[in-house]
């Protein structure tokens, strides 16, 4: 299920290019050029959790080209290898409640199908899920820290069941079995009552509490309305959940499990995306989804008060989890125009700790770009947030050229955080405006649910007024404009080329969907709680639906395509099928027009090992400089492909 955001009609669009024009009005800055391999010497940093004395913290790192798992003191030091894979990444999921035993999560080279695993202080390691062609998911710790919970597809393919596994044993047992299409939100501590959702569409969605000892389940919503179970209280009496019921946006309430009461808790005025319980119950963290930030809030459950956090200047504290005790936090800092950083907090001194510093050292900080929030007026009417980024050396006499950027989802939200891609385009001169087409979430359920069985059609347009936009602004080479992204993203590369041929110079389609009826009806078992939502949204495949998802789909029309192509590719990737990738590129290829293919063998849905991340995006701008950047010519029916990255 998605997470909702406000709506806000907050500026005009001659409000933005005013704006803009002021915040652009500036000299050029010079800047170092870096390499790719400079960029990607970055690290990427996940995880944080705190050992059971808070003396080190458990996180996964790629500094070795792939992740694994280290641990750092908490306040700071040198790493401690943990694992040394060379091909599967590895990531934290947590130390052991009373020792130094560690649980972490690995798929078969994307393939998605995770199982949790032990390592214990000797280095063994045990895969605890070891059902073959199962996926399970680490849910939380026992109140008792004798046992934890998980869910696994091991029984069915299509639904997780809830199991509890008692850690001196290391036996399973059957809490919940989901025959149904439940999903696991949150469980109490006495272990009494479990909240589960199951999806009415990509925006509502049934609310549930279930009690174990009775076997009674309540559905707590009263209208179809977007829902998420957050946390239970510390005195198992009320089970804290987000809605949208009468609101464009989620606001917090609490459900009385013994009264059946509800009471709105908190609202504010973009999406309220979570919140959780600290282990002794004193702390509230609140997460509100800002115009494409995440704001954090900490009450004081005691007090009543909001906990001063410290103050990174123009960054921001994106993630905290508390220590057992209470006593410390662990938080991610990062901005727009910076890589994430891991901090230690403690509360007693109000003294933080910086444990990683991911930039690579060769790198200025002042050379990275930050994001600008803009909105411009889509073709009727409606107002469409976008993130800008402007390279330093833009100027109305250096004009650069420019790509619109379009997320994954289809409801996803390019958000105001670092991305390595487009940092090192824009230090090569690339300026890049991520569009928050209709259907994006983050700006109300009505702005989410406007390309429903509509999708590249209204959403298409959203990015052409983005290209638009864009050539009004007096640093960006009007005729040099292409359109780039990943999943939906891809997808909507591939309409862009296909039904707007004439208004983007390139395309670049990372992963994208080519044709809808395959892709929908080869969705993952796993995912069966959300195809029939999916299907609401997009299209039944199976049904007349598969008429229109034919005549959205590029691959029935690559004749329509005339300007160059890149196409990247995983070979594993379980959402989007390697034979994607494949037909569109011959078809487009049959139509004379250049295209590079780039194919991992040993990535999914997304590259997450950093020598494929270095082809990948080095590959990608340097096509860019050759259709873009160079204004070369191409003679008919000339193709270009690039090799095919087989490891």
């Amino acid at each position: 299920m998605r997470l909702l955001s406000i709506f806000l009609f907050l500026l005009s669009v001659f409000a933005c290019k005013e704006k803009q024009a002021e915040n652009n009005a500036t000299t050029p800055t010079k800047v170092q050029s870096y390499s790719i391999a400079q960029f990607m010497d970055n690290e990427a940093v996940r995880g944080g959790s705190l050992s059971f004395d808070n003396s080190k913290v458990l996180i996964s790192s790629n500094r070795t080209g792939i992740y694994n798992l280290y641990t750092i003191p908490a306040t700071g030091g040198d790493y401690t290898p943990i694992t040394a894979s060379d091909s599967t990444s590895i990531y934290s999921i947590s130390f052991f409640p009373n020792d130094d035993r560690l649980l972490f999560s690995a798929d078969g080279n994307g393939d998605e199908i995770n199982h949790i695993y032990l390592r214990d202080t000797t280095g063994v390691i045990t895969d605890l899920t070891p059902e073959k062609g199962a996926k399970s998911a680490f849910y939380r710790w026992a109140k008792d820290q004798q046992s934890f919970f998980f869910g696994s597809n091991k029984r069915d393919p299509k639904y997780f069941d809830l199991y509890e596994l008692n850690i001196n044993d290391f036996s399973t047992k059957l809490i919940f079995q989901n025959n149904d299409g439940m999903q696991f939100n949150a469980m109490s501590d006495d272990k009494q009552h479990i909240a589960f959702t199951k999806a009415i569409n990509t925006n509502d969605s049934e609310l549930f509490v279930h009690n174990l000892n009775t076997g009674k389940t309540i559905k707590i919503n009263s209208t179809q309305s977007g829902n998420n179970a957050q946390d239970f209280s510390k005195d198992n009496n009320y089970l804290y959940y987000t809605t949208d019921v009468d609101s464009e946006f989620l606001y917090l309430m609490g459900y009385n499990l013994k009264t059946g009461d509800k009471e709105k808790i908190m609202e504010r005025n973009w999406d309220i995306l979570g919140c959780s319980i600290s282990e002794q119950g004193t702390y509230m963290t609140i997460y509100v989804n800002n115009d494409g930030k995440t704001d954090i809030e900490i009450i004081d459950n005691l007090s009543g008060d909001a906990v001063q956090l410290p103050d990174f200047d123009d960054k921001s504290i994106s993630n905290v989890v508390f220590s057992n005790d209470e006593s410390m936090m662990r938080m991610f800092v990062s901005g727009s125009g910076t890589p994430s950083d891991m901090y230690t907090y403690n509360l007693a001194t109000s003294t933080h700790y910086r444990l990683t510093n991911v930039l690579n050292e060769a790198i200025n900080e002042e050379d990275l770009v930050n994001a600008t929030v803009v909105r411009f007026k889509s073709f009727d009417g409606v107002e469409i947030p976008a993130i800008y980024y402007l390279p330093h050396q833009a100027s109305a006499d250096n004009k650069v050229p420019a790509m619109i950027w379009v997320h994954g989802g289809p409801g996803g939200q390019t958000r105001q955080t670092y991305n390595p891609l487009m940092q090192y385009m824009l230090n090569q001169g690339y300026a890049v405006l991520a569009v928050n087409n209709r259907g994006s979430s983050g700006y109300g359920k009505t702005f989410y649910q406007m390309d429903d069985l509509n999708h590249g059609e209204k959403d298409l347009q959203d990015c052409v007024e983005g290209k638009n936009w864009l050539t009004t602004q007096p640093e960006i080479d009007a005729s040099k404009i292409g359109i780039m992204g990943g999943s939906y993203g891809g997808y909507m590369t591939m309409v862009a080329l296909t039904y707007t041929p004439e208004e983007f110079a390139v395309g670049v389609n990372i992963y994208g969907v080519t044709n809808w009826i395959r892709t929908l009806k080869s969705i993952p078992p796993y995912w069966e709680a959300q195809r029939k939502a999916l299907y609401l949204e997009l299209g039944d495949p199976y049904t007349a639906d598969s008429v229109r998802l034919k005549r959205i789909s590029p691959l029935f029309h690559t004749e329509k395509v005339t300007k160059p192509l890149m196409v990247l590719q995983g070979a594993t990737d379980p959402r989007v099928l390697q034979v994607e990738s494949d037909e569109i590129v011959a078809g487009v290829r049959a139509n004379g027009v250049p295209v590079e293919y780039v194919l991992f063998e040993d990535e999914g849905h997304g590259f997450v090992k950093k020598e494929n991340q270095i082809e990948a995006y080095s590959r990608i701008v340097q096509f860019l400089d050759k259709y873009l950047k160079e204004d070369q010519p191409t003679t008919d029916g000339e193709i270009r492909s690039g090799a095919i990255k087989a490891e």
